[in-house]
């Protein structure tokens, strides 16, 4: 090869390489590639906080190229030190079968530790594989325990399935009333919800439905007290 050929081919890689840098970043601002820079100083020095966030920006290429491998392993060094929300994720990534090889059982795991911590997605996933026997044996009153448990933090999707639990008594005795409760909740923001809430309407008495929207008057005080409750165990714990 002469030394023309060697020039252009130098140029050509160089293009190349210009170009493959500017679409891993592109469309990411300085602030968040530098926030990046931070998190990971951070992360690498053991900050489990850190590496649950270094952990998000791969999983969601805010500040680097996204990578879902480099996600999970962030994710677990965080997991192992006790971070709930990393725990969850790192679930969710068994679960699934992002940046790592679906595990249901192993999702399982991980999903327990984060809800045993408090974390509501993780105790309405590991209610969600009770209901179906995802990765653990079938069981309907394990799943509607963790249903409530998130339920009781205002996680709709969890709202949503106690409904449909009490609506064909699955795991709880059926009871029309407190279904009709727990989908008026999950409704604002669930879909499903108020699709099963409309059936509910033509089916129930004048009685059942009046009831219903008082039951979902007490369970809401309910929830924003248990909210508050958690909220400030949590800023006692932090020192706060």
């Amino acid at each position: 090869m002469n030394l023309a050929s060697r020039h252009w081919l130098s140029a050509i890689l160089l293009a190349l390489l210009a170009f493959l840098l500017w679409s891993a970043f592109a469309g990411m601002t300085s602030e968040e590639v530098k926030a990046f820079e931070g998190y990971k100083t951070k992360a690498e020095n053991g900050d489990a906080s850190a590496q649950y966030i270094l952990g998000d920006c791969y999983a969601s290429g805010k500040g680097v190229a996204r990578d879902l491998s480099e996600a999970v392993k962030w994710y677990r060094k965080a997991a192992d030190q006790g971070n709930a929300e990393a725990q969850s994720l790192l679930g969710r990534c068994y679960y699934f079968g992002r940046g790592v090889e679906k595990d249901a059982a192993e999702a399982v795991k991980w999903y327990r530790k984060a809800a045993d911590q408090g974390d509501a997605y993780a105790q309405f996933e590991l209610g969600y594989c009770y209901a179906n026997g995802k990765g653990v044996a079938k069981n309907a009153v394990e799943a509607v325990k963790w249903y409530r448990k998130a339920a009781d933090q205002g996680n709709a999707e969890a709202q949503s399935l106690l409904g449909d639990c009490y609506t064909i008594g699955r795991g709880v005795a059926p009871d029309s009333v407190e279904a009709y409760a727990y989908y008026n909740l999950a409704g604002r923001t669930d879909e499903d919800a108020r699709k099963m809430l409309a059936v509910l309407e033509k089916i129930l008495s004048p009685r059942d439905r009046l009831r219903g929207q008082q039951r979902t008057k007490e369970l809401q005080k309910e929830i924003e007290a248990k909210i508050a409750a958690k909220k400030a165990e949590d800023e006692k714990k932090s020192g706060k």
